[in-house]
C-alpha cells in the first residue's frame, strides 16, 4: 500500500502521527508524512522506514488570530501542492489527514477524486479548541464557522477518527453519522515508553510536566501549587518540557513566586528522549482545566507515566474520571491551587503509596498500549483500501474507569510481562 499521512505538526514529537506511520512501514507499506520543519531541520529525512517531507517553516507561539489563520492557509496550499504532485507521479491508496485543522481534508481532494480512501482524524474538536484558545463563547459566530467547516470535513471524508469516546459522542451528535466514525485513543508506544530503569538517584525530588504550553493545560496552576509543595519539600524541582502560546506568561509567573531556581523550562524534546527524562522523575502532573477545552481532552501523557511505573496527580476532569479511577491516579480539584499542592505532599511524604499507586497503574494501562490495539487501525485501514468496509458497530460504553484493578500491584521481573488486567466491574472503585 502508498500511504501519506498530513499533518500540520511537528512529526518526531507527534506519538499519534509517527505510531501511525511507523506501524503501516514496519508492515511494509509506502508511507509519507508531509509535516512542518523546525529552523535548522532539513526538508526531507528518513525516519524508522517513513519518508518525512516537512515543507513549513514553524515556530510555535502565535497568539495574533490573523498569523494563525495563515500560517494554517499557507501549510493547506504547500501540502496540497506537494500531495497532488506525489500523487501524480505514484498514486496513493489512502491518505490520513489529522487535525487541527479540519478543513486540511480538503488537500487531499485530487487522491480522493483518483480514488485513495480518506481518513479524517480529529485530534482536538476544533470548535471548542480555537474558541478557548482565543477566548470565543458557543455563540460566537467564529464557534459556529468551525461547527459548518466540521460537517464540511467530515462529510468529504470517507472515515472519521474520533480521539476519545466524549468526542465521538459530540460528533456524531451534531456532524456526523456514527457509523462513519470510530474511536483510536492516543495508545502510548511501548516500545518507546517502557522502564528501562532509573538513573542514579539524588536528594532532589522531580515534578515533570511534558506537553504544550497552553491555558486549558493549567500550568500556572501546578505553578502555584509547586510554590506551596516547596515550602514542605524544600530540595523539590519542576521540569517544565513543551512549548505554546503561555510560555511567556508561566515564566513571568515563576519571577513573580521566585521560583527560577526550582522551577525549569526545558523546550521540546524529541519523543524517544522525553520518555527516559519522564521515568527519571519522582512525580507527574496532568494540570488541565475542567472549566474549559482541557475538560474532555484525553492526555496521553497520563498513560505514558503509566507504562514507566511513574505516579501522576490528574486535575479532576470529566475525561479523565471517564477513563480512570482513584486506584490508579491521584485526583485533585480542577482548578484548586490547594488540592493539587495537597494531592503532591500526599505522595510526596509516603514513598509506599507512590509505588502502590504506580504499580496498579502499571497493570491497568497493559490493555491502553499501541501493541493491544493497533489492529484496531490496521485492520480499518486495510478494509477501507480494499472496498470491504463496514460501518462501525455502536461503541459499548463501559468507562475503563469503572474496571476493577487487582490490588497488590504487579512486580515485574525483568523479561516478564505483565498479566492479562482484569474486565471485571468494581463499583467500590467509582460510584
Amino acid at each position: 500500500m502508498n500511504a501519506c499521512m498530513l499533518a500540520y505538526t511537528f512529526y518526531e514529537s507527534d506519538n499519534r502521527v509517527m505510531r501511525y506511520a511507523e506501524t503501516l512501514a514496519r508492515r511494509g507499506d509506502i508511507v509519507d508524512v508531509i509535516s512542518l520543519r523546525r529552523p535548522g531541520e532539513s526538508a526531507r529525512v528518513r525516519i524508522n522506514g517513513v519518508n518525512v517531507l516537512r515543507v513549513q517553516l514553524r515556530t510555535k507561539g502565535e497568539q495574533a488570530k490573523l498569523v494563525y489563520l495563515a500560517k494554517l492557509v499557507s501549510f493547506f496550499l504547500i501540502s496540497m501542492v506537494v500531495l497532488s504532485v506525489r500523487h501524480w507521479r505514484r498514486p496513493y491508496d489512502l491518505v490520513h489527514v489529522h487535525n487541527v485543522p479540519d478543513f486540511l481534508v480538503f488537500a487531499a481532494w485530487f487522491p480522493k477524486w483518483t480514488g485513495a480512501k480518506l481518513i479524517l482524524d480529529i485530534h482536538d474538536v476544533l470548535p471548542e479548541f480555537y474558541a478557548n484558545k482565543f477566548k470565543r463563547s458557543d455563540q460566537s459566530w467564529i464557534f459556529r464557522a468551525l461547527v459548518w467547516t466540521e460537517r464540511l470535513s467530515v462529510h468529504f471524508a470517507d472515515h472519521v477518527i474520533l480521539a476519545n469516546h466524549l468526542w465521538l459522542e459530540r460528533v456524531v451528535k451534531r456532524s456526523a453519522a456514527a457509523g462513519k466514525c470510530s474511536v483510536e485513543l492516543n495508545y502510548p508506544d511501548t516500545s518507546v515508553f517502557r522502564p528501562r530503569g532509573r538513573g542514579p538517584k539524588n536528594e532532589k525530588f522531580v515534578i515533570i510536566f511534558p506537553g504544550s504550553l497552553n491555558f486549558h493545560q493549567g500550568l500556572d496552576i501546578a505553578i502555584r501549587a509547586f510554590a506551596r509543595f516547596r515550602e514542605q519539600v524544600p530540595l523539590a524541582e519542576f521540569h517544565i518540557y513543551g512549548e505554546g502560546g503561555e510560555k511567556a506568561n508561566l515564566q513571568e509567573l515563576v519571577r513573580s513566586l521566585s521560583l527560577e531556581s526550582q522551577v525549569h523550562f526545558l523546550g521540546v524534546t524529541p519523543l524517544r528522549e522525553v520518555a527516559k527524562v519522564m521515568e527519571n522523575a519522582d512525580l507527574g502532573v496532568v494540570p488541565k482545566r475542567a472549566d474549559s477545552f482541557g475538560n474532555e481532552a484525553f492526555s496521553t501523557k497520563i498513560l505514558e507515566f503509566m507504562c514507566l511505573r511513574v505516579p501522576v496527580v490528574v486535575s479532576s476532569t470529566r475525561v479523565d474520571r471517564y477513563y480512570f479511577n482513584p486506584a490508579v491516579v491521584k485526583f485533585f480539584d480542577s482548578g484548586n491551587t490547594e488540592s493539587m499542592a495537597s494531592a503532591m505532599l500526599s505522595l510526596a511524604h509516603d514513598p509506599d503509596l507512590r509505588e502502590q499507586l504506580a504499580g496498579r497503574a502499571f497493570h491497568f494501562v497493559q490493555r491502553f498500549t499501541w501493541e493491544q490495539n493497533q489492529s484496531l487501525y490496521v485492520d480499518l485501514v486495510d478494509s477501507l483500501v480494499s472496498g470491504c468496509f463496514r460501518t462501525c458497530a455502536p461503541v459499548q460504553r463501559v468507562p475503563p474507569a469503572l474496571w476493577c484493578e487487582a490490588p497488590p500491584p504487579f512486580q515485574p521481573s525483568p523479561g516478564n510481562s505483565a498479566p492479562e488486567a482484569s474486565h471485571e466491574r468494581c463499583e467500590l472503585l467509582q460510584p
